[in-house]
Protein backbone atom coordinates (compact mmCIF):
# COMPACT_ATOMS: atom_id res chain seq x y z
CA UNK A 1 0.00 0.00 0.00
CA UNK A 2 1.44 3.33 -1.09
CA UNK A 3 1.08 6.32 1.30
CA UNK A 4 -0.62 9.35 -0.17
CA UNK A 5 1.21 12.67 -0.50
CA UNK A 6 -1.50 14.45 1.41
CA UNK A 7 -1.06 12.22 4.47
CA UNK A 8 2.71 12.54 4.33
CA UNK A 9 2.47 16.34 4.06
CA UNK A 10 0.15 16.66 7.05
CA UNK A 11 2.23 14.25 9.12
CA UNK A 12 5.44 16.21 8.59
CA UNK A 13 4.00 19.73 8.54
CA UNK A 14 2.16 19.30 11.82
CA UNK A 15 5.22 18.08 13.71
CA UNK A 16 7.79 20.51 12.30
CA UNK A 17 7.36 23.20 14.93
CA UNK A 18 6.16 21.16 17.88
CA UNK A 19 8.58 19.43 20.24
CA UNK A 20 8.14 15.70 20.61
CA UNK A 21 5.74 14.97 23.49
CA UNK A 22 7.43 13.60 26.57
CA UNK A 23 6.38 10.20 27.78
CA UNK A 24 4.60 10.34 31.10
CA UNK A 25 6.09 8.20 33.81
CA UNK A 26 3.71 6.02 35.81
CA UNK A 27 3.08 7.28 39.36
CA UNK A 28 5.37 4.92 41.31
CA UNK A 29 8.49 5.36 39.13
CA UNK A 30 7.88 9.13 39.14
CA UNK A 31 7.52 9.09 42.94
CA UNK A 32 10.86 7.27 43.25
CA UNK A 33 12.52 9.58 40.73
CA UNK A 34 11.44 12.62 42.75
CA UNK A 35 12.98 11.26 45.94
CA UNK A 36 16.19 10.37 44.08
CA UNK A 37 16.35 13.88 42.62
CA UNK A 38 15.87 15.41 46.07
CA UNK A 39 18.53 13.15 47.59
CA UNK A 40 21.01 13.99 44.86
CA UNK A 41 20.41 17.70 44.19
CA UNK A 42 18.93 19.39 47.28
CA UNK A 43 20.50 20.49 50.56
CA UNK A 44 19.39 18.49 53.59
CA UNK A 45 16.84 20.98 54.98
CA UNK A 46 15.21 21.58 51.58
CA UNK A 47 15.18 17.84 50.97
CA UNK A 48 13.28 17.15 54.20
CA UNK A 49 10.65 19.76 53.38
CA UNK A 50 10.36 18.60 49.76
CA UNK A 51 10.09 14.91 50.69
CA UNK A 52 7.24 15.61 53.08
CA UNK A 53 5.46 17.67 50.44
CA UNK A 54 5.83 14.92 47.81
CA UNK A 55 4.47 12.30 50.22
CA UNK A 56 1.50 14.47 51.14
CA UNK A 57 0.62 15.37 47.54
CA UNK A 58 0.85 11.82 46.23
CA UNK A 59 -1.18 10.57 49.20
CA UNK A 60 -3.92 13.12 48.50
CA UNK A 61 -4.00 12.26 44.77
CA UNK A 62 -3.84 8.49 45.23
CA UNK A 63 -7.57 7.94 44.59
CA UNK A 64 -8.17 10.52 41.84
CA UNK A 65 -10.62 9.24 39.21
CA UNK A 66 -10.48 12.13 36.74
CA UNK A 67 -7.92 11.18 34.02
CA UNK A 68 -7.37 14.80 32.98
CA UNK A 69 -6.56 15.77 36.56
CA UNK A 70 -4.24 12.79 36.95
CA UNK A 71 -2.37 13.57 33.72
CA UNK A 72 -1.94 17.20 34.77
CA UNK A 73 -0.69 16.13 38.20
CA UNK A 74 1.85 13.67 36.80
CA UNK A 75 2.98 16.09 34.08
CA UNK A 76 3.70 18.88 36.55
CA UNK A 77 5.61 16.56 38.88
CA UNK A 78 7.62 15.21 35.96
CA UNK A 79 8.51 18.76 34.89
CA UNK A 80 9.51 19.49 38.49
CA UNK A 81 11.79 16.42 38.54
CA UNK A 82 13.44 17.53 35.30
CA UNK A 83 14.04 21.00 36.75
CA UNK A 84 15.55 19.63 39.96
CA UNK A 85 17.79 17.23 38.05
CA UNK A 86 18.95 20.00 35.73
CA UNK A 87 19.56 22.57 38.50
CA UNK A 88 17.51 25.11 36.52
CA UNK A 89 15.23 25.70 39.50
CA UNK A 90 17.64 27.91 41.42
CA UNK A 91 16.22 31.44 41.47
CA UNK A 92 13.29 30.42 39.28
CA UNK A 93 9.96 32.17 39.78
CA UNK A 94 6.45 30.79 39.46
CA UNK A 95 4.77 31.24 36.12
CA UNK A 96 2.03 33.88 36.58
CA UNK A 97 -0.30 31.96 34.24
CA UNK A 98 -0.08 28.88 36.44
CA UNK A 99 -0.75 30.95 39.56
CA UNK A 100 -3.86 32.41 37.89
CA UNK A 101 -5.18 28.90 37.18
CA UNK A 102 -4.71 27.71 40.78
CA UNK A 103 -7.72 27.06 42.97
CA UNK A 104 -8.13 28.70 46.38
CA UNK A 105 -7.02 25.46 48.02
CA UNK A 106 -3.85 25.34 45.89
CA UNK A 107 -3.07 28.97 46.68
CA UNK A 108 -3.51 28.16 50.37
CA UNK A 109 -1.06 25.26 50.05
CA UNK A 110 1.40 27.51 48.25
CA UNK A 111 1.11 30.05 51.06
CA UNK A 112 1.68 27.33 53.69
CA UNK A 113 4.74 26.15 51.77
CA UNK A 114 6.09 29.70 51.65
CA UNK A 115 5.58 30.06 55.42
CA UNK A 116 7.32 26.72 56.09
CA UNK A 117 10.30 27.79 53.99
CA UNK A 118 10.50 31.12 55.80
CA UNK A 119 10.36 29.38 59.20
CA UNK A 120 13.14 27.00 58.19
CA UNK A 121 15.28 29.91 57.04
CA UNK A 122 14.71 31.72 60.35
CA UNK A 123 15.53 28.54 62.29
CA UNK A 124 18.72 28.03 60.25
CA UNK A 125 19.90 31.60 60.83
CA UNK A 126 19.49 31.37 64.62
CA UNK A 127 21.80 28.32 64.96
Amino acid sequence: MKPSWRLLATATAGNALKPAPMALLPPIPLYRRLFRAHRKHLPHDMRLLGDEYIKAEFRVHRNVDNPAHLIGFLTEWQLYAQKIEGDSWVGDKLDPEKVEKMSDQQLGQLYELMKAIQERRKGGNED
